[in-house]
């Protein structure tokens, strides 16, 4: 059974995810750490439950999504994974991110391993489905558990909304299609978890979210 365990990070409220199973092993994804305190929430979290991280994930590679994948790497030796699509995005942020006021952004290193639009990515005795969403970015994935019901949705669907679609790479059309031909066809218990705010999920969006 995987646990998931919650962050908020960052000026933006971002929500960081580490998944972790009966082997000890998880997964970081998202991290957002900014602040030295935040990065110590972290690693504090992982070093009192005795976990193994052994991958580190990105739905996406906005700034508030990768601003502690350097971190990640220097502190545990784990490149970043996510879709080829996403790397001009992630190659951007030093760019801009004095622009938004973080001018001790970390250089993240790139990924040795990308992830495909479908298949998988396993820890420990875990598995996680990719699920290929842009819209918000334009290469968003999502991690589905399917075997205990839950979605980490990074910027899709969020309680009562879904993901800005005005930075490049957006496509409102195309977020709409992807939640509605891939996301609500998952079954209505899933939980979603998403990447700002409270968790959901699928069933409560289909009949209460006012984009649908």
């Amino acid at each position: 059974m995987i646990n998931i365990k919650l962050f908020t990070f960052n000026a933006y409220s971002e929500n960081t995810y580490v998944l972790f199973d009966e082997t000890k092993e998880c997964v970081i994804i998202d991290p957002g750490m900014y602040e030295g305190f935040e990065q110590n929430e972290l690693v504090s979290f992982i070093k009192e439950n005795n976990l193994n991280p052994v991958l580190l994930l990105n739905t996406h590679c906005h700034l508030d999504h990768v601003f502690g994948n350097k971190f990640v790497f220097d502190t545990w030796g784990l490149k970043p994974q996510f879709h080829k699509g996403e790397l001009q995005v992630l190659q951007s942020v030093p760019g801009y991110a004095p622009q938004m006021g973080f001018s001790k952004y970390e250089l993240s290193p790139e990924p040795e391993t990308f992830l495909e639009e479908t298949g998988t990515v396993k820890f420990g005795n875990s598995t996680l489905e990719l699920i290929f969403a842009p819209g918000h970015s334009p290469a968003h994935l999502c991690f589905y558990g399917k075997a205990d019901g839950f979605l980490i949705g990074g910027d899709v669907l969020f309680y009562g909304s879904i993901g800005r679609t005005d930075l490049p790479g957006g496509n409102h059309q195309q977020l709409i299609n992807n939640i509605e031909t891939k996301l609500f066809k998952l079954p209505d218990a899933v939980k979603v978890y998403p990447g700002h705010g409270p968790a959901t999920t699928i069933g409560f969006e289909k009949e209460h979210n006012p984009y649908f």
